[in-house]
């Protein structure tokens, strides 16, 4: 290169500053160089970038062209109908941070929506738009709940678009194929091969879906390498064992009893713990049993509790924690724990054949029943047995609200969930009627969605009693928003009375009639925009 021709490169990059700087500018504050001012002046600086563009292009080495991208692959699902593609576009566009997106007055809020538009459109099984698969993707980048319906939704084309944004790679992990790749469980070799050879992450997938398939088979390979295994890896694999847990875990349970590590031991107990039949729950009866007793000498038969007085080498090895967390009693700490993991077959024939509902109404002596009580919830809650959690919750209309045995309304959710969907929603109805909706909100969060119709009404009558009570009505913002979410759109036609602002009474909050009104209002609208949903997913029939 000549040193004119190198001078005139090396010019070249502040040539094209200054034309930058002048188009920011404008060509009224400031001329480009080697153009004179005039009115020709904005035509001329576009010129001289024209130019300049070429001469910038024509400096630059000849580059190897980039592999060409290849297809993404085929989606073979059915399309959306036409109205359901465009309803997907539209919920999109409301999330957080899209172009006109955000909830306003009345308006629905769209986004909430969006999992009950995955779910109804997964039921059918159709196939993404491909347009909408970078929203999609966008969406569920920011909403972990969103992520294993939208990538359902987005099927086969999800890992390849995934791989062009680096925005997108939690796709890569969580959608199948996108992570370590699926073992092959018909090749015994390749199995040994990968879990002594593979990453974690590769040996933990491969322990996950040999165990779905055989059992025992995850069991041996586990057991081979368990002595050598660091102990955060020993307690994910064994957490992989809850899968198909049976009867023949429990010999190899037991020896990870006596494992190094305290947090694989309570692993390990809480496991046999879960199986009624083998020997910790037996060992674990046999200990609650000689600490909780009926008294028949009184005039009404009452349980009497001794708790242990210590904890012994032989407790901790089942998974018993002999330090008592701040605030807590010793002996009340090791009580609790072995009820809980005792199994609840032990206590009818431990109180003279009395059924659940019997056993926890019986009284307790010296201040015990909170501490036994809260104990066989959780081993209720452990054990998934509908009947003892039937009796503890109680009738939803007593007067202590969660029944003799539910210390909290956690407790009480999770006594909820061992029923089945109609009884669950007909107990929190029950308990709405009679305590209204101030303690309901984690109760309703485990009710199947769309909720029964006697919980759909239970909640518009409790939050229209609300309404004309004159109460503060902020406070019912979250109800409002699951009813929204979880009523029967079919309920949208009842609600048409409760539109209207209401006389305020004098000592309602001020602009409370206006709110409930306004909320009456989105949640009108947002039923009737969910049943819409569901309509436009419905398969087209054909033309007669």
């Amino acid at each position: 290169m000549s040193r004119t021709t190198a001078t005139v490169a090396a010019s070249l990059p502040d040539q094209w500053e200054q034309l930058v700087t002048t188009a920011l500018l404008g060509t009224d504050r400031r001329t480009p160089p080697g153009v004179a001012p005039g009115p020709q002046t904005p035509s001329d600086l576009l010129d001289a970038a024209a130019a300049a563009t070429v001469r910038r292009r024509a400096g630059l080495c000849p580059a190897r062209p980039a592999e060409r991208l290849r297809p993404a692959p085929e989606d073979p699902r059915p399309p959306l109908p036409p109205a359901a593609a465009r309803r997907l576009a539209a919920l999109l566009a409301d999330r957080p941070g899209a172009s006109g997106g955000g909830r306003r007055a009345a308006a629905p809020d769209l986004m909430e929506l969006l999992p009950q538009w995955l779910q109804a459109a997964n039921a059918r099984g159709y196939a993404a738009p491909p347009q909408a698969l970078p929203a999609l993707l966008d969406a569920a980048r920011g909403r972990t709940d969103l992520r294993p319906a939208a990538l359902r939704f987005a099927g086969p084309r999800v890992l390849w678009l995934a791989r062009l944004n680096p925005d997108w790679r939690f796709a890569l992990r969580a959608a199948p194929g996108g992570g370590p790749s699926a073992p092959d469980l018909r090749d015994p070799q390749g199995i040994r091969r990968l879990w002594q050879e593979g990453l974690f992450a590769e040996r933990v997938t491969l322990l996950t879906a040999l165990r779905s398939r055989d059992a025992a088979a995850a069991r041996a390979l586990l057991e081979e390498t368990w002595a050598t295994e660091r102990a955060e890896d020993r307690l994910m694999f064994l957490d992989s064992l809850r899968a198909g847990l049976a009867p023949d875990d429990e010999t190899f349970l037991e020896r990870a009893l006596a494992d190094r590590s305290r947090n694989v031991r309570e692993t390990a107990a809480g496991l046999l713990s879960a199986l009624p039949a083998s020997a910790l729950a037996a060992r674990m009866a046999a200990r609650s049993a000689a600490c909780v007793a009926v008294d028949r000498t009184r005039d009404v038969p009452t349980i009497v509790v001794e708790a242990p007085h210590e904890c012994d080498a032989a407790m901790e090895r089942d998974g018993v924690v002999a330090k008592a967390p701040a605030g807590r009693g010793e002996r009340s700490w090791w009580l609790g724990q072995l009820v809980e993991a005792a199994p609840l077959g032990t206590w009818p024939g431990r109180f003279g054949g009395r059924p659940p509902e019997e056993i926890v109404a019986l009284p307790v002596a010296d201040g015990w029943q909170g501490e036994l009580h809260a104990a066989w919830c959780r081993a209720a809650v452990r054990q998934r047995d509908a009947a003892w959690s039937r009796a503890l919750l109680g009738e939803p209309s007593a007067p202590e609200a969660g029944g003799p045995g539910a210390v909290s309304l956690a407790e009480r959710a999770r006594l909820l969930a061992a029923l089945d969907a109609g009884e669950r929603a007909a107990w929190v109805a029950g308990f709405i009627e009679t305590h209204g909706l101030s303690e309901a909100f984690q109760l309703l969060g485990v009710c199947a969605v769309p909720w029964a119709p006697p919980l759909g009404r239970a909640v518009v009558d409790a939050l229209n009693i609300a309404r004309d009570a004159g109460s503060y009505p902020w406070s019912f913002s979250g109800v409002m928003g699951l009813a929204e979410r979880c009523l029967d759109p079919s309920e949208a036609s009842r609600l048409d009375a409760l539109l209207a602002i209401p006389d305020e009474p004098e000592d309602a909050a001020p602009g409370a009639g206006s709110y409930w009104s306004e909320a009456f209002q989105r949640l009108v609208t947002t039923l009737r925009l969910r049943g819409a949903m569901l309509a436009e997913l419905a398969p087209e029939e054909p033309a007669p």
